[in-house]
Formats: structure tokens, C-alpha cells, sequence
């Protein structure tokens, strides 16, 4: 899947190596970054099941090994 960085807000995703039971998870914001508006820096993901949220560059969505599109 092609990630388009205006597009992330309320994507879904699933860990391919749940930790804590934690496998779905919703973007939920967007950082833009700080030196240039237009460009985002970094997502936070909330997990569906505890609602514990986690910050990570928006690029490392693209890691297959990681993570996958959807909630599968």
C-alpha cells in the first residue's frame, strides 16, 4: 500500500507482532513537522483494545515486517 501522509488520520492498522494483546490500531493524530507545516513528522496510534496510545514516525507504517493495512 502506498501511504500518503495527508491521508493518515483514522487509518487502521494490525501489528504482525502483537505485544500485550494489542493488534488493532487507529491513527488517531497527525504531528505535522516543525520546521515545514506541510510535511508530517510522526503518527500516534491508539490501540482498539486498550486504548494505550504510541507515537511513531508515519513512514514506519510502511514496514511490512511490522505492520499491515487494515484490521485483518
Amino acid at each position: 500500500m502506498a501511504l500518503s501522509s495527508k491521508k493518515l488520520l483514522h487509518l487502521k492498522w494490525t501489528a504482525t507482532k502483537p505485544q500485550n494483546r494489542e493488534k488493532h490500531f487507529m491513527v488517531v493524530r497527525v504531528l505535522q513537522d516543525a520546521t515545514d507545516p506541510q510535511l508530517v513528522s510522526e503518527v500516534t496510534l491508539e490501540a482498539v483494545l486498550s486504548k494505550r496510545h504510541q507515537t511513531i514516525h508515519w513512514r514506519d507504517l510502511s514496514d511490512e515486517i511490522r505492520w499491515k493495512a487494515g484490521w485483518l
